[in-house]
């Protein structure tokens, strides 16, 4: 059985550091959560603003890092508890991003929509980082939105 659990920016990111296939830890966050089953951590999620200065409106989050180790249902059920929360915070929107080769399995089933492909594969002008931080590839917004309270 799946159960939610707060978890520190260290905790979380320690967990991403061992498990996470292809992103590094963050820098911040607004709150990360944790999942456990049977008194283990089997996954976190890093909620933030959004990288997009575009989209920071002061009433989006962006789910930056969401990494479990292969727990079936894992990744749906901390997509669905990050939308919670946000909305009871009382964001409006939340978002997050997913490479071009990964289906979105998970963010459908925790009722999210796909907004389409996002971005470029690579950041360019003056802010761009001195190593990439992520695969050099097209990703996928998702994205779920609530009118009002």
């Amino acid at each position: 059985m799946l159960s939610l659990c707060p978890v520190s920016l260290a905790e979380a990111n320690a967990f991403v550091a061992e498990h996470h296939r292809h992103h590094k830890p963050v820098r911040g966050h607004k709150f990360s959560l944790g999942c456990m089953v049977d008194g283990r951590l089997a996954g976190v999620a890093i909620v933030g603003r959004p990288v997009s200065r575009y989209l920071d409106d002061g009433l989006t989050l962006e789910v930056n890092r969401l990494c479990t180790d292969g727990t079936q249902n894992a990744c749906s059920f901390l997509y669905g508890a990050a939308a919670r929360a946000a909305r009871t915070m009382g964001y409006r929107k939340i978002i997050t991003y997913i490479l071009d080769t990964e289906n979105g399995v998970s963010l459908r089933a925790a009722g999210w929509k796909c907004a389409g492909l996002a971005g470029g594969k690579m950041w360019t002008g003056k802010r761009r980082p001195s190593e990439p931080l992520y695969p050099a590839q097209m990703k996928y917004r998702y994205e779920k939105e609530w009118n009002g309270r």
